[in-house]
């Protein structure tokens, strides 16, 4: 698989939800740096799989709307918007936010995470 379809298929629908799906994706050493609308975090494995097991605890459904992705060997940029579906309110879509990330691939796994997000 290219760094492009690994990164696509990270961002579909309802992955981020789960977390066994998410550790498929991640090397072991994986560092995020993101920036987001509260500050900055910086999120390894561990931190990066407890979010996720978070996340699925408040929403049924997780959508990335990609509008564009550019890829430069080992080096993948994706700007989405990302919608998730309440537990509250299953019918009603919402945006959560934008992001913009910049992954690093090592042995076809997501390494290092550069990501910007806001509401």
């Amino acid at each position: 698989m290219s760094a492009k379809e690994i990164v696509q298929n990270f961002y579909k629908s309802d992955v981020l939800l789960d977390s066994e799906k998410v550790s498929a994706f991640l090397h072991p050493d994986v560092v995020l740096e993101w920036h987001s609308s509260k500050g900055y975090h910086k999120l390894k494995y561990n931190q990066i799989i407890d979010l996720s097991k978070e996340l699925s605890k408040a929403y049924i459904r997780s959508k990335a709307r990609i509008s564009h992705i550019l890829v430069k060997g080992n080096m993948v940029s994706v700007r989405y918007a990302h919608y998730i579906k309440t537990i509250e309110n299953p019918r009603e879509e919402m945006l959560l936010a934008h992001f913009m990330v910049i992954w690093e691939l090592k042995d076809n796994k997501l390494y290092r995470g550069f990501q910007m997000s806001q509401l």
